[in-house]
């Protein structure tokens, strides 16, 4: 009884373990599309002898 116990418990770690996974993929989808449209936008903001800003230029 222990040991059905034991892969239960295993197998619901596991199991959160890989929908904690899936989920910190899509934030670091999310946040790579935000990092290339800044860094599109990044190009445009030379104007006037100024420069950007030195995060934009990463």
């Amino acid at each position: 009884m222990g040991v059905i116990l034991l892969v239960l418990l295993l197998a619901l770690l596991l199991g959160g373990l890989g929908f904690a996974a899936h989920i910190l993929w899509i934030i670091a989808a999310v946040v790579f599309v935000a990092w290339l449209v800044g860094f599109g936008f990044a190009g445009g903001e030379l104007a006037g002898g100024r420069r950007s800003r030195w995060y934009r230029r990463w």
